[in-house]
């Protein structure tokens, strides 16, 4: 769901990467900045549905592992030059990426981008359009809306300010997020129509892991076949759909 970006190509192809095999512990990094997904709790601790879910994972594949965070523009990047070995952050599957890493087995379907602008606003389609720097739902502005100007920002955060601040018309983001926000703020509100972007959301893996992947492959679906995935994504992601 969230996200694209991919200037870091060449990386892929020349880092000396240490293969997650080598390591006695796992390492793991979100963006720590996009709740439900994944954010930073009052006690400065990892929190939200990819931490809950990424330590039922570790434990399932009986690993060791550790979380850290990384801004979302250079998280692949750092994945592959080795700094970490696995990303969990609301990324979504998508070709381009998948030209440089390696993702897991989907641990959501497809989830609904939707627009949020102030309550009242007219049609959004041929405005200003905030989004996050190297996201599909950048991408998408860029792509499919041609009467839509895009504005790119470093964070969520940031794009949903623009709106509030009145330099962007909308901001296109992942519905999960965007809805405790216009729940919590009368001033804004969810307009037009959905838009289902990606092809769900995995972990991604530098290439070469492939024995890392294939333990983290297993624990998804085992998550999956016993419906503790589903409750994961009922209780975090309300509206989500399920497997």
């Amino acid at each position: 769901m969230k996200k694209l970006i991919l200037s870091a190509a060449v990386l892929a192809l020349t880092a000396g990467l240490a293969m997650a095999e080598s390591h006695t512990t796992v390492r793991l990094a979100t963006e720590g900045a996009y709740p439900p997904y994944n954010f930073i709790n009052d006690k400065g601790e990892v929190d939200g549905f990819e931490r809950e879910l990424g330590d039922e994972l570790c434990k399932r594949a009986e690993l060791t592992c550790t979380w850290s965070t990384n801004e979302w523009d250079s998280i692949i990047p750092n994945l592959v030059s080795g700094n970490y070995d696995v990303i969990i952050a609301g990324m979504s599957i998508t070709e381009e990426r998948s030209q440089v890493i390696s993702f897991s087995e989907p641990y959501t379907q497809p989830d609904p981008s939707a627009f949020m602008t102030k309550a009242g606003a007219g049609d959004v389609m041929s405005g200003t359009i905030a989004a996050q720097s190297g996201t599909i739902q950048a991408a998408y502005v860029t792509a499919d809306m041609p009467g839509a100007t895009l504005l790119e920002f470093a964070t969520a955060d940031e794009s949903v300010a623009a709106v509030k601040n009145g330099e962007a018309d909308a901001v296109l983001a992942d519905k999960a997020t965007l809805v405790p926000i216009v729940e919590a703020d009368s001033e804004l509100a969810i307009s037009g129509d959905e838009v289902l972007i990606g092809g769900g959301v995995g972990l991604g893996m530098r290439q070469s892991d492939t024995e890392l992947k294939a333990k983290f492959d297993a624990a998804i679906e085992s998550m999956k076949a016993d419906g503790s995935l589903n409750a994961l994504i009922t209780k975090w992601l309300p509206g989500a759909a399920t497997f």
